[in-house]
């Protein structure tokens, strides 16, 4: 799946939650959701890693949890890009993959 597509599905789930709850979703919003989700998933990792109180959770519902808040963390980073014009995509292949190898690097067009 690329980016394209999965924002795509993300945009659209926002916006039908945003419909049913009357959410306005401006330029804090995105950027808020963004702290909201990290929080969770640090919640999330405390838990997990016997830092926090994880009740009766066993350690594959802990585990679910974690994947769970990195799936909405990275659902509201493509909505925060998307919203500002950023061009992720882009931007991983100047900062990230301008250090692979050549040789790496042929293999991955």
């Amino acid at each position: 799946m690329t980016f394209k597509v999965l924002l795509h599905i993300v945009k659209t789930v926002s916006a039908i939650y945003a419909k049913r709850f009357n959410i306005n979703r401006d330029e804090i919003w995105y950027l808020a959701k963004l702290q909201e989700e990290l929080g969770e998933l640090t919640a999330a990792h405390m838990k997990a890693t016997r830092r926090g109180r994880s009740g009766s959770a066993s350690p594959q519902e802990l585990h679910a949890q974690k994947e769970d808040e990195a799936a909405d963390l990275l659902a509201h980073l493509l909505l925060y890009a998307d919203r500002n014009n950023l061009d992720l995509e882009k931007a991983i292949r100047r900062k990230w993959m301008a250090h692979l190898p050549a040789e790496i690097m042929d293999k991955q067009v």
